[in-house]
C-alpha cells in the first residue's frame, strides 16, 4: 500500500484528549512531532480529541494548551490559532463523521449493531468460558435490510461497526519496526460510531488525518495494534494512508507503563516543582532517541538539526526522575545569573504567587526574616515525613492507607481547585468515611505542609495547587505503607 508521504509537504498532528491533567506522555509525543515537522520545513496541527463527552472538560483543554506553551512548543493550526482545516475540536466535527459513516455503510465496509450491553457481556462470558478470543460475534451482520429498517423505525439504539476481513493478513508498515503482520481473523469489528452519535478514536482520527492532509502519524506504540483497523478504513474510503511512526512508551523503572502512582505525570507539576521547560524537553528527547555524538545535554534546536528516526531505540525508555533532576541542574548552571533571575522572577517567585501566600502568613510573622521559614513548603516540591505523625491516633495503618487511596481518587477527579471546592471535597469525604474532620484535616495538613500548625488548610491547599498536593499525598501514602506496623 503506497502512502501520501512522497508527494506532499510534511504535516503532522498531536491529538490529546482533554480528559485529565496535561500528561508528560503528551509532551513527549508533541515534542517529536514538533521536532520532525520543523526539521522538514513542515507544519504541526493541534487537534483536540474530545469525543468522550463524559470525561472531556474545557478546563483540561485550557490546562493542556497552557502546559504546551510553557514548554515552548507551538503549532501552525489549532483551536486557538485557527487554520484552513478547522474546526480543530472533534466534538465540532460530528457532522463530518456521520457523512463518512454513511459512505462506509453504503460500501458494505461497516454495519449497524443493535446489540444491548447485556447481550454483548453474555457473548464475552461464553467466549471466556470456552477459552476463545473475546470479540463481537457479528450477530447484527446477518440482519436483513428489512430487519434493520424495522429496528431503526422503532428507534432501537445502535452503534456502527467496522467490517474487518474474515481471513488473510494486514501488514502495517511502521517506520521504526518495518512491516508488522496481523491476522485478520483475530481482529474485532471495531465500533466506529457510538450510540450517542459521537465517533470513536478510530474513525475520527482516520477521517481527520486525511481531511487535514496529515502525512506522518507519530504516536505512542500502544496504538500499533489498532493500525490494521485504520488501514482497513483508508482502504474502504479509497485513500492513501500516511506514514506511521509508533514511538516507544515511557516506562517506570520496573518496566511498567509510566503511571501517576510511580512518577508525577502532570506537566504542570514539573513547572510548579521548579523544573525548567528546556530541561524537561531535553529529558523527553532522550527517551529512546540519541544525538549523533551521544551527548546528553542538548536543546530543541539541536534536536531539529539532527532529527532522524534512525536513532530511535525501541527498548522502553525509563522515566527516571533522578536523571531529569540532574539535567535540570545542568540547564540551570548553563544559564547566566541574569537569565536565571529573570526566570525566577517571572515563573517561580513572581509577585502573583507571593501575593497569594502573603495574606496567609501576614498575621503570623513578627519580622520579615520569619517569612521564609514560615512559608518554605510553598516553594518545595517534596517533603520528608515521620510516619508516626501521619497516622491519626485512633486509626490503624491499613485504615489510613485505604482512606488516603480513596481520597487520591477523589482528588484525581476534581477538575476545579479553589478554596470552596477543596472544603466541599474534604468535608463530604469525611462524612462518607465516618471520620471526624479533625482527624482527616490534621493528617492532610501534615501531608501538604509537613507541619501541624499552618495557615487555614483549604486556602493553603488552593495556593499550593492540585499537582503539588496530589504528589505529596502519594509520597505520604508510600511512607505509611513502608512503615513498620
Amino acid at each position: 500500500m503506497s502512502t501520501i508521504t512522497a508527494h506532499r509537504p510534511v504535516k503532522v498532528r498531536i491529538g490529546p484528549s482533554p480528559t485529565g491533567d496535561p500528561h508528560v506522555g503528551t509532551a513527549y509525543i508533541a515534542l517529536f512531532n514538533y521536532v520532525f515537522a520543523r526539521s522538514q520545513g513542515g507544519s504541526l496541527i493541534l487537534r483536540i480529541e474530545d469525543t468522550d463527552q463524559s470525561r472531556s472538560h474545557p478546563a483540561y483543554e485550557a490546562a493542556l494548551i497552557e502546559a504546551l506553551h510553557w514548554l515552548g512548543l507551538t503549532w501552525d493550526e489549532g483551536p486557538d490559532v485557527g487554520g484552513p482545516s478547522g474546526p480543530y475540536r472533534q466534538s465540532e466535527r460530528t457532522g463530518i463523521y456521520r457523512e463518512h459513516i454513511e459512505i462506509l455503510l453504503a460500501r458494505g465496509a461497516a454495519y449497524r449493531c443493535f446489540c444491548t450491553p447485556e447481550r454483548l457481556e453474555e457473548v464475552r462470558r461464553r467466549q471466556r468460558a470456552a477459552k476463545e478470543t473475546t470479540r463481537y460475534d457479528r450477530f447484527c451482520l446477518t440482519l436483513s435490510p428489512a430487519e434493520i429498517e424495522a429496528r431503526l423505525a422503532r428507534k432501537v439504539p445502535f452503534v456502527v461497526r467496522l467490517r474487518m476481513p474474515d481471513a488473510g493478513e494486514t501488514v502495517v508498515p511502521d517506520r521504526l519496526r518495518g512491516n508488522v503482520v496481523f491476522q485478520n481473523a483475530l481482529i474485532d469489528d471495531q465500533v466506529l460510531l457510538k450510540s450517542d452519535g459521537f465517533p470513536t478514536y478510530h474513525l475520527a482520527n482516520v477521517v481527520d488525518d486525511h481531511l487535514m492532509g496529515v502525512t506522518h502519524v507519530i504516536r505512542a506504540e500502544e496504538w500499533i495494534n489498532s493500525t490494521p483497523k485504520h488501514l482497513r478504513l483508508y482502504e474502504a474510503f479509497g485513500w492513501e494512508p500516511p506514514t506511521f511512526v509508533h514511538m516507544p512508551l515511557l516506562r517506570n523503572k520496573n518496566g511498567s507503563k509510566i503511571s501517576k502512582r510511580k512518577n508525577p505525570t502532570s506537566i504542570l507539576y514539573y513547572r510548579r516543582a521548579g523544573y525548567l521547560p528546556q530541561a524537561l524537553l531535553n529529558f523527553l528527547g532522550m527517551m529512546g532517541w540519541t544525538m549523533p555524538d551521544g551527548r546528553e545535554v542538548f536543546s530543541v534546536d539541536d534536536m531539529i538539526r539532527e532529527m532522524s528516526f534512525d536513532r530511535i531505540h525501541l527498548g522502553g525508555p525509563v522515566f527516571d526522575l533522578d536523571k531529569l533532576t540532574w539535567l535540570n541542574g545542568m540547564h540551570i548552571r548553563a544559564m547566566s545569573p541574569e537569565a536565571l533571575l529573570e526566570y525566577l522572577d517571572t515563573h517561580f517567585l513572581n509577585r502573583r504567587y507571593l501575593a497569594q501566600i502573603l495574606p496567609l502568613v501576614h498575621e503570623r510573622i513578627e519580622t520579615l526574616a520569619d517569612f521564609i521559614p514560615k512559608t518554605d513548603y510553598f516553594f518545595a516540591a517534596d517533603l520528608s515525613y515521620d510516619p508516626t505523625t501521619l497516622l491519626p491516633r485512633k486509626r490503624s495503618k491499613g485504615e489510613t492507607v485505604k482512606v488516603l487511596r480513596e481520597l487520591l481518587e477523589r482528588v484525581d477527579r476534581q477538575i476545579t481547585w479553589g478554596t470552596e471546592e477543596i472544603e466541599t471535597l474534604l468535608r463530604s469525604f469525611c462524612e462518607e468515611i465516618g471520620w471526624k474532620t479533625g482527624e482527616l484535616f490534621m493528617m492532610i495538613r501534615i501531608i501538604v505542609t509537613g507541619r501541624k500548625a499552618t495557615p487555614p488548610l483549604f486556602e493553603t491547599m488552593a495556593v499550593l495547587g492540585r499537582e503539588i498536593c496530589r504528589w505529596r499525598m502519594r509520597k505520604a501514602l508510600e511512607t505509611i505503607q513502608r512503615a513498620k506496623p
